[in-house]
């Protein structure tokens, strides 16, 4: 497995290329990380960012993480147990929350991007690159810590 270093620089990447929140994460963590290769993502984290479509919920380098624990440990029948996935997802919120203050979009950035009057603020502000980036780097680090954590104790 790549080093966190490089799986936050091609976070990062896919990020400055226009990438979205949620889409940067996920294709760092699928792609970089896992070497897991699909059409299919970025896709699927599309409609995440923004906080679920700009409305300023969930951030969305969370939700694309949230997704890579999905692919990594989720289940592929009703039989199988999701324990394992919640009991990581529930601890990597803990963290980004507590380093970040929030897993809010809206609170995270500072603009409500469900307005034009906030969708002019994040960009004159440039939160974008002055704020998500950090977001983007910070949720993929705790990712990749939690993974090293799992792999170490076995969790």
């Amino acid at each position: 497995m790549k080093s966190t270093a490089e799986i936050v620089n091609k976070a990062l990447s896919y990020f400055n290329s226009g990438f979205n929140c949620a889409e940067s994460t996920l294709l760092a963590i699928a792609k970089d990380a896992m070497t897991l290769n699909s059409d299919l993502i970025p896709r699927i984290a599309t409609g995440f960012g923004g906080g679920i479509s700009r409305q300023g919920y969930i951030c969305g380098a969370v939700s694309g993480v949230i997704m890579g624990f999905g692919l990594k440990y989720g289940r592929s029948c009703p039989e199988e147990f999701t324990a394992k996935t919640y009991r990581r997802v529930v601890k990597f919120c803990r963290q980004f929350q507590a380093r970040f203050g929030s897993i809010i979009c809206k609170e995270l950035s500072g603009c409500d991007l469900s307005t034009i009057e906030g969708i002019r603020k994040f960009r004159e502000e440039n939160v974008f690159q002055q704020r998500c980036r950090y977001l983007v780097s910070g949720a993929i680090e705790i990712f990749m810590g939690l993974i090293d954590e799992s792999n170490k104790e076995g969790w």
